[in-house]
């Protein structure tokens, strides 16, 4: 983003759009959790969030609540809910996605990274029954939507780099304006928890399945791929554990446990999504679009020099830099479908990038999109994202779906944003936990197969990448 947010009571309008755009300034807060909590009692609450804590790591920081109309899809079918009422879509999911973004006007904000737009969840689940992927699923399935965005008609964002914070949307009339002045209102008084504000309860996670049958299950996809079905599986192990009581709280321990620059938490109508993902999986801002595929984990060490040293033999991994280079290969096919002819490129390959619990190495792929194209039809060309399925992709999901127990839902999908002046950003939905709404909380952990892993390792590294989401939620009480 470009420019100053206005000052409070400022207007800003588009002659084209001929619509005015609602700014306020806020109080900024370092950590915007101190934001986020005034708004997080209200209906599907949604904050996007850095875990910057002021650091340059992570620049801005999206919340909404209270959203027009909310588009979920389920099971093959499409619904559209708004104040209570629940009807059917009949028609393509994406295509009821952009009706529902042409519905705000765009051209009333193009220096915001967010405007007004759709925020919320698709499922790996959703990426299933896309035409070009067709892959059954497993019957054993979380009690959510396949997917569910809101429609949200105003967003605080946070800009850490400026130390800037403030409340906008479109002034769609009377109703609007009552809206964000209460939000506003909100977010200049203190904020007073409840007694129960910080109150939850977990259990010991308890695996899906047992060491033995996760490495039989690996042994199965290297059939597979000495068969010459594909090259890569993204093979991976559920958790879950009985818990009550906020789940906004329990994200809020694990973000300082494992702050990651592409967390979320996302109130739903039951339950709750809290996920703390390192990896980006497509961002548009005009017509520049960039994916950053994570291939390649190792543990932190100990100490300075052998953290050193694991960093260094993952760098120097040819195993891993194999299976990176694969979906790098994967993610430019997928980019090329909605890029313009060469614009696809590689500017890096292979970086090492470090958090609390693990180095990954890290790839970047940029491109520009093609003028008879959109960010909404780059991703549901690309969904799901390659570094979590393998390649060739529909063939790796098969797979996955054979070996897997139960439906991923989440876990593997992504969180997203489509703001109503064209900019996207989404997430890879791993180091993810949902919470059921119904007594119990999951998450996954796994980790990309090839014809060189060893099942040993593999079964450790699918314990590394959520051990310690698991260890620090569990055996907590109020």
């Amino acid at each position: 983003m470009s420019g100053i947010p206005l000052k409070c009571g400022v207007l800003a309008s588009s002659a084209a759009a001929k619509t005015l755009m609602l700014c306020f300034d806020l109080p900024y807060f370092p950590d915007s959790a101190e934001l986020f909590k005034r708004i997080s009692d209200l209906n599907d609450a949604v904050w996007l969030d850095s875990c910057s804590h002021g650091e340059r790591s992570g620049r801005y920081d999206i919340m909404s609540a209270q959203p027009l109309r909310t588009l979920i899809h389920k099971n093959g079918h499409s619904f559209i809910c708004e104040k209570g009422d629940k009807r059917e879509y009949r028609g393509d999911f994406f295509q009821l996605l952009d009706e529902q973004i042409q519905s705000l006007p765009s051209e009333c904000a193009n220096n915001q990274i967010f405007c007004g737009g759709l925020i919320g969840y698709i499922s790996y689940d959703f990426g299933m029954q896309l035409p070009f992927n067709e892959v059954s699923a497993s019957p054993n399935k979380l009690p959510l939507d396949d997917a569910q965005l809101g429609l949200y008609s105003w967003a605080l964002v946070q800009d850490h780099h400026s130390q800037r914070s403030w409340c906008l949307g479109p002034d769609l009339g009377e109703d609007q304006q009552a809206v964000i002045a209460n939000i506003v209102a909100r977010c200049q008084r203190p904020w007073a928890p409840t007694r129960t504000s910080d109150d939850y309860r977990c259990e010991p996670f308890q695996a899906q399945i047992t060491a033995e049958e996760y490495r039989e299950n690996i042994a199965r996809v290297q059939d597979y791929i000495q068969a010459g079905d594909c090259y890569q599986v993204n093979f991976a192990q559920k958790f879950s554990a009985l818990f009550e009581g906020s789940a906004l709280a329990a994200y809020l321990k694990l973000r300082q446990a494992l702050p990651s620059p592409f967390s979320a938490f996302m109130k739903l109508d039951r339950g709750a999504i809290l996920s703390h993902s390192p990896e980006r999986f497509i961002r548009v801002q005009g017509d520049q679009v960039e994916t950053k595929p994570i291939k390649g984990t190792i543990p932190r060490g100990d100490d300075l020099d052998s953290d050193r040293q694991l960093a260094r033999e993952l760098q120097s991994s040819d195993k891993d830099r194999a299976e990176n280079l694969m979906i790098v290969d994967l993610l430019r096919n997928d980019l090329s479908r909605n890029c313009k002819l060469g614009s696809v490129r590689v500017p890096e390959l292979f970086a090492l990038e470090s958090y609390p619990n693990v180095h990954h190495l890290v790839s970047t792929i940029t491109g520009s999109l093609a003028e008879d194209s959109s960010a909404l039809a780059l991703l549901r060309d690309s969904f799901p994202g390659g570094s979590i399925t393998g390649a060739p992709k529909k063939r790796a999901m098969e797979i996955i779906a054979e070996l897997e127990p139960d439906a991923r839902s989440v876990y593997c999908g992504s969180m997203v944003y489509i703001s109503a002046n064209g900019n996207m950003d989404s997430s890879i939905t791993i180091r993810t936990l949902v919470d059921d709404g119904e007594g119990q909380i999951h998450c996954w952990g796994g980790g990309g197969i090839t014809a060189d892993s060893n099942s040993d390792s593999e079964y450790q590294e699918s314990l590394t990448k959520v051990m310690k989401l698991m260890t620090t939620l569990q055996n907590t009480t109020p």
